[in-house]
């Protein structure tokens, strides 16, 4: 069967609906099928004419109940999972369906003409890693001459277009949208997270990701409006397995088999001396010139040594996962060990160079767990001090700063508390909660409420060998009072405080 697109009198793409309905099982409960789409629309204040409007079930509103308000706003079908009331002498057709979001995916794959058939798709999911290794991916695959677009928590990347992310992994219309807008500019490559959320609300069917990599898994995103429980979390983490056509998972995960059970997919696993597929040996720490790093050498299905300028044996993680990943795109050993070394991901774990006496790192880490990672990590660089900067973000469980500032007073030589996105609370009372947890400790501290006097602090004391960490804010590059988000990025106050002195 043969579906035309048409072109309306306003300049709209019109699409006709049966190619949209061509992969999903449906009953047309009302109206006709012989009609044409202006668009997909899954948000009732966003509704034109003609368009296709998808009745979603959410977890704060129902679609359902805004279906009579897209109708008058001149939207020509409804998707629906139960009925609704729409007058029969309306002219609107009313599809009905099992799934609303699931069919959303596929409605929304073949209204942008399935553009992930045009390209390679690389989905990364695990509870933390998902971000640095999407960027090691993109690194090492441009360096080889692919054109490599990125979906991801800090932003989307279409070639010089960067577009900040609002989630993870986005509804399945824009990642469609993004994928057709990456296909048109050129990419060959798209590497993308995959959140279990993302996974669980089928934002990622409609297509086969052509490779499914698994990080790691940890208690993360369980309560109201997540996950019930661990089983659902690692449930919905194995569905990937399930719609993609080569696995690569890491072996040293204690979770992996049960991530992976009943997975459709080839399996390959990598890992650190283990007897996974691809192994980093021969691990070792860097430290030169305020910089840390790592070294390794790679076994099993490649073999050779690399040099990462990130610290920390999760660094070697995510390293082993990007060359498992490039290894079947052919990428040459020598681009492979340039592309790592150069490679460097904004607000995780990222250096910034000050000075060759001491070192000076930001990092997204913003809850105990995080923080706690991070500093046992550079911890085993062995620093003169470890210096902690860190504030807490307003409206948000109070447990959280009683339970970072415990972290930081164990951990760190010296804690720097600080503001971090207060939000509609005072920055001094969530200054307060930081310091009855550090109360519970014996360690040091300073309070600096306002952060760009707070890092002018930390680094007009710092010794020599120290190792400092701004921690919280990461790639963001603002702070949200009372509602507005001011500009506010850590490595242009850095600037600003070492042209100052």
């Amino acid at each position: 069967m043969v579906f035309m697109i048409f072109q309306c009198r306003q300049g709209v793409a019109m699409t006709a609906l049966q190619k949209l309905l061509d992969q999903i099982d449906y009953e047309c409960v009302q109206g006709t099928l012989d009609r044409e789409v202006s668009d997909i629309i899954y948000d009732s204040r966003k509704v034109i004419p003609e368009c296709m409007f998808i009745c979603i079930p959410g977890v704060v509103a129902d679609g359902h109940e805004f279906a009579a308000d897209a109708v008058k706003a001149g939207a020509g079908v409804l998707v629906v999972e139960r009925e609704v009331e729409v007058p029969e002498d309306a002219g609107i057709t009313v599809i009905r369906v099992r799934d609303a979001r699931y069919a959303m995916a596929f409605i929304s794959a073949a209204y942008f003409d399935h553009p992930a058939k045009e390209m390679k798709i690389i989905g990364v999911t695990g509870t933390k890693g998902k971000t640095t290794t999407t960027y090691l991916m993109k690194s090492i695959l441009e360096h080889a001459g692919r054109k490599t677009g990125l979906i991801g928590t800090i932003e989307i990347v279409i070639g010089d277009t960067h577009i900040h992310a609002d989630h993870t992994t986005p509804e399945s219309y824009l990642i469609q949208k993004y994928f057709r807008q990456m296909a048109d500019a050129g990419c060959d490559t798209v590497v993308m997270e995959v959140s279990s959320q993302g996974l669980m609300l089928h934002r990622t069917q409609g297509f086969t990701f052509d490779f499914g990599i698994f990080t790691n898994l940890e208690p993360d995103h369980i309560g109201k409006g997540e996950h019930k429980d661990f089983d659902d979390y690692l449930h919905c983490k194995g569905l990937l397995f399930k719609q993609c056509r080569i696995g690569i998972v890491n072996h040293d995960d204690a979770h992996w088999e049960a991530v992976v059970q009943g997975h459709t997919c080839e399996l390959e696993t990598y890992g650190i001396d283990t007897e996974a597929d691809m192994r980093a040996c021969d691990i070792s720490f860097i430290r030169e010139a305020g910089k840390l790093g790592m070294r390794f050498d790679v076994r099993g299905l490649m073999n050779f040594s690399v040099q990462i300028a990130t610290p920390g044996k999760f660094s070697v993680y995510n390293a082993l996962t990007a060359i498992a990943v490039c290894r079947h795109f052919g990428v040459r050993e020598e681009d492979i060990r340039e592309a790592l070394l150069a490679a460097k991901v904004k607000g995780r774990i990222e250096p910034v160079s000050v000075s060759d006496d001491f070192t000076l790192m930001i990092d997204y880490a913003h809850n105990a767990m995080a923080l706690k990672s991070l500093l046992s990590t550079l911890r085993e660089y062995e620093p003169h001090r470890l210096v902690c900067l860190f504030g807490c973000g307003g409206n948000r469980a109070r447990s959280r700063r009683y339970e970072m500032g415990e972290v930081s007073g164990r951990m760190a030589d010296l804690t720097i508390i600080t503001s971090d996105n207060p939000r509609t609370e005072k920055p001094q009372d969530i200054i307060d909660d930081i310091k009855t947890g550090i109360s519970k400790t014996d360690g040091k501290y300073v309070e600096i409420c306002d952060r760009k006097e707070a890092i002018a602090y930390a680094i007009s004391h710092a010794e020599p060998g120290d190792i400092i960490v701004l921690a919280g804010k990461g790639h963001e590059d603002y702070q949200e009072i009372n509602g507005v988000k001011y500009p506010m990025d850590e490595r242009v106050l850095i600037q600003e405080i070492l042209e100052g002195r």
